[in-house]
């Protein structure tokens, strides 16, 4: 029997063994995409506990929590940090075949030593040791991520920010490079209550008055140029479902004015809207040579009570399951058609759109860019063992998987990046069981060649950065 998560976690032939701990194991770590906060970044904040630095804003344990019966109150409410601690090892040590289980543990094991597992009876022991050891200056946000052998970073920001923040990190010399993520989603939102306030806020960025929807575009490719200044190489758009209805121009702007104008919108209208504007954006982020992410397929804010009560991003999303090929073919056979197709990364969050985006990956490749249009890693439900499996799988098998740009953390956590090494194995056992079966000969420079390529090198040259 293998011990509980030991140096072979995951990898269970020769071959995954050798391809993990020869090639990916040591190589630095490029997370394309997450929600880290870069005033924290700049600032090198401190963690005062690692109930801050773990249940802190992280809706994957909250709803975990929640599911084990856990009241709210040690949750997002008043309770101390110690007790809601207390809270998630009960949950936690209840969670066999979840995710979190498998991160929570590599991250005990790789910032703390802690090779126990975390439940009820150890809890108290490694509350202590962890808040310990967080103490020391090496265990600050910035410090953590040099820990985890971090090159490059690229947050998700609105076009209104002013990336003050960015700069400073670049302005004070820190080794990991920390880049902005154009993400212009509420200014597509028609229905959010704020639209108006928002267009208020992004215009005084832009130094454009915002009375019409030439106005609005032409704000959010002013603030384009100066993210592009900021460094930014990716735009990021999320999307219930890909709009099936596109506007001209024209009605596009009529339905702006009539938003404007206090009306409301009806759900083909902002389909509608949308489907102009991504078009729209999809063509500037080509002209700047960026890279444009699409998330699609989360329905959002399902239970009113507790968003009422908390708001967005609390723990309260689920998986939609609109249909998708159908409205994504056009949508980038309209950019393609116009020569306005930028390198574009597909995820889903409903593996039942993998065999479409799959197959849709070679669909628009057109020799600019190896793997042009990518299937986006497993994301969200979807980001644990089987469902990187999945995708890896069906990527492999409808498209190209050497090309694949590999992981991202979509976390705000800095103590999320061993996901990175969860990914790798996963990568180095399906690989390797590739070599294993005789599928693919144990040709060591090419294996390293993809499983390199997969875990960092075409992150880095897809990207250009």
């Amino acid at each position: 029997m293998q011990k509980f998560m030991d140096a072979d976690f995951l990898l269970t032939t020769d071959e995954a063994r050798s391809l993990y701990h020869d090639f990916a194991e040591k190589l630095p770590i490029i997370d394309y995409h997450c929600h880290l906060n870069p005033r924290e970044i700049a600032e090198d904040h401190r963690f005062r506990s690692i109930t801050e630095a773990w249940l802190g804003g992280d809706h994957y344990k909250w709803r975990m929590m929640r599911i084990n019966g856990v009241d709210e109150r040690y949750i997002t409410g008043d309770a101390d940090d110690y007790e809601k601690f207390l809270a998630w090892a009960d949950t936690l040590s209840r969670a066999i075949g979840n995710p979190l289980y498998h991160w929570t543990h590599l991250e005990l094991q790789r910032f703390f030593g802690i090779d126990t597992p975390l439940t009820p009876e150890t809890a108290p022991e490694i509350y202590a040791k962890c808040n310990e050891l967080l103490a020391r200056p090496d265990m600050s946000a910035r410090g953590l991520m040099l820990r985890s052998g971090v090159e490059l970073v690229c947050t998700t920001d609105d076009p209104a920010d002013d990336l003050r923040w960015h700069k400073a990190i670049a302005e004070s010399g820190f080794a990991v490079k920390v880049l902005p993520t154009y993400r212009p989603d509420r200014a597509m939102d028609l229905s959010r209550d704020d639209f108006k306030d928002y267009l208020k806020e992004l215009g005084r960025a832009a130094g454009v008055r915002i009375t019409s929807l030439a106005a609005l575009l032409k704000a959010l490719e002013k603030r384009m140029d100066y993210f592009a200044e900021c460094g930014c190489r990716l735009s990021d758009h999320a999307f219930e479902k890909c709009p099936a209805i596109t506007y001209s121009a024209f009605r596009a702007a009529d339905v702006f004015d009539r938003c404007l104008a206090g009306e409301r919108i009806s759900a083909e209208d902002m389909e509608g809207y949308q489907g102009y504007m991504i078009r729209a954006l999809g063509a500037m982020i080509a002209a700047r040579d960026w890279t444009m992410q699409l998330h699609f397929g989360a329905l959002r804010n399902n239970n009113t009570r507790m968003f009422e009560a908390l708001g967005r991003d609390t723990g309260y999303d689920v998986m939609a399951d609109h249909p998708l090929a159908c409205a994504l073919a056009r949508l980038l056979d309209d950019l393609s058609s116009n020569g306005a197709l930028p390198r574009t990364i597909v995820y889903t969050l409903n593996p039942k759109d993998n065999y479409p985006i799959g197959a849709l990956t070679g669909t628009f490749a057109d020799g600019s860019a190896a793997g042009k249009v990518q299937f986006g890693s497993a994301w969200w439900f979807a980001d644990h063992l089987e469902g990187m499996r999945r995708q890896m799988t069906d990527l492999a098998s409808l498209g190209m998987l050497s090309r694949f740009v590999g992981m991202l953390t979509d976390s705000r956590s800095f103590l999320s990046y061993p996901r990175h090494e969860y990914f790798r194995r996963i990568v180095c056992e399906l690989v390797g069981g590739y070599v294993a079966r005789g599928e693919y000969p144990n040709d060591r420079r090419m294996l390293e060649t993809i499983v390199c390529g997969i875990c960092h090198d075409n992150a880095a040259s897809y990207f250009k950065f």
